[in-house]
């Protein structure tokens, strides 16, 4: 209910309980230690080690596992970069997160090494009596904060992945005109909703879960390694450099995953079961929409050839200028050539914008926009974005339209013509089974219209309809 005000408001709401909890947290796990200051020697891994080597493997591999859901949700912090930047997490957890986590956890093994039989629940036992109600309020408070992160930052990567071709559009919204990173996907937050109601109800309380959380930040963390060493070679670092910071890294965490395997049937499941069905969509709609650009690719006439026949066959001109959405550089839109066969009418100015996203997470001003002269008063316009960016097509339009040019045309009086495909799922291009076509076709009569995603005027929109054969 609050997601679509923005992390700034919700920023100016938690934080403060939030900077509570973590001091109350440290205060009562130092008041642990102050009763018991022998447990400070668990600061050196020493005694983890001696104890991992000595058991059986068996046991070592379980207290891995069990050890590891101490860690779980650090990882979330990082989740949320898109929206604060690495500095501000990283002051965060160094000033704040981690020495009141760390203090905490001292505090319950001091509480243990004095009562054993405070295994049931020692973090309470920290608490001195009168401070129960309020501890436990601000606890609920306390991890429904904490879940800000993770559903911000599901809202940053599936915006990025929509970028990326890996998903349909779906709405977007911003919440801070400050800041591009702060954004508000109606789906995605009702998805997570939906999600989390049926993890309740499948496992029942959060012990339950543990197997799930395991495997899944374990896997994580795996995941991140691998991609980190991506990211250093495609940065140019050296690669024995990189090969042995992140292998040792790899190693450790690893480690974890196998600890963690062993909980695959008490939970471990659901994650993996969550992974394979994004993952599958996902690969579904790359797939079909290559299929789909394969055929339209094959339909769409030749720039030369279509301006050829304008001007050799001038239909009736109408004042003013068209804008053409089209995904592809290169080639005529299905659109144009639909309207102008059915219509006989082509406007003076046309403009065939095609929104480019690149490798890079934001493209600076001077390369936003580039403008490509076709003839027949037919100009390409490309606009460009990062993978981070949500495209503003008004203003990138009103960009261009301050170009020589494009003298004379305004933005706020252009007709906009989007298409509007229905997808036919046959066996016409291999590739993909018949079911999978039909379930692409689905997934794209569903996608946010092409209007509403690029911000376009509703009342300056014309919507041309195409079928389209896969």
């Amino acid at each position: 209910l609050v997601q679509r005000k923005g992390t700034t408001f919700i920023g100016r709401i938690f934080g403060p309980v939030m900077l509570f909890w973590f001091v109350a947290i440290g205060v009562l796990g130092l008041g642990g230690i102050a009763r018991s200051p022998v447990i400070l020697d668990a600061l050196s891994p020493h005694h983890a080690l001696v104890y991992l080597v000595h058991e059986r493997p068996v046991v070592s591999f379980a207290v891995l596992g069990a050890a590891f859901l101490a860690v779980t949700g650090g990882e979330a912090m990082y989740a949320d970069m898109g929206h604060f930047g690495c500095r501000p997490i990283r002051l965060g957890w160094f000033a704040v997160a981690l020495p009141a986590l760390a203090l905490n956890y001292l505090g319950q093994g001091a509480l243990l090494l004095a009562n054993p039989k405070g295994i049931e629940n020692p973090f309470y036992l920290l608490v001195p009596g009168w401070a129960h109600y309020p501890m436990v309020v601000f606890a609920t408070l306390a991890t429904i904060i904490a879940s800000q992160a993770i559903i911000s930052g599901a809202f940053s990567l599936t915006q990025q992945a929509i970028q990326l071709g890996f998903l349909p559009r779906m709405r977007v919204l911003h919440t801070a005109s400050h800041e591009m990173g702060q954004i508000y996907m109606p789906a995605v937050n009702w998805l997570l909703a939906a999600g989390t109601l049926a993890a309740v109800l499948t496992f029942g309380s959060s012990d339950a879960l543990g197997g799930a959380y395991g495997i899944a930040v374990s896997m994580l963390m795996a995941v991140t390694t691998v991609l980190a060493a991506l990211v250093a070679l495609q940065w140019g670092y050296n690669p024995l450099a990189v090969a042995a910071v992140n292998g040792a890294f790899l190693v450790v965490d690893l480690v974890f995953v196998a600890a963690n395997a062993t909980k695959l049937l008490e939970g471990g499941w659901f994650p993996l079961l969550l992974a394979c069905l994004i993952a599958f969509l996902m690969l579904t709609w790359r797939t079909g929409w290559r299929m789909l650009e394969q055929q339209r690719s094959a339909l769409r006439q030749r720039e030369d050839e279509f301006v050829e026949w304008v001007l050799q066959n001038p239909p009736l001109r109408l004042p003013g200028a068209a804008a053409i959405f089209t995904a592809a550089t290169s080639g005529i839109p299905l659109a144009l050539t639909h309207h102008l066969r059915h219509n006989r009418v082509l406007h003076e100015r046309v403009l065939l914008v095609s929104t480019i996203i690149t490798n890079t997470p934001r493209v600076e001003g001077g390369q936003r926009m580039k403008l490509v002269p076709l003839g027949g008063g037919i100009t390409r316009v490309l606009l460009h974005y990062g993978f981070m960016e949500a495209p503003n097509v008004m203003d990138g339009l009103r960009l261009a339209c301050r170009e020589a040019g494009l003298h004379g045309v305004d933005p706020e009086q252009i007709t906009y013509y989007f298409r509007r495909v229905m997808i036919v799922p046959c066996g016409k291009v291999p590739g993909m089974a018949l079911w999978r076509k039909g379930l692409f076709a689905a997934m794209h009569l569903n996608a946010n219209l092409p209007a509403a995603y690029f911000g376009v005027p509703t009342s300056q929109v014309v919507g041309v309809g195409l079928e389209v054969e896969i």
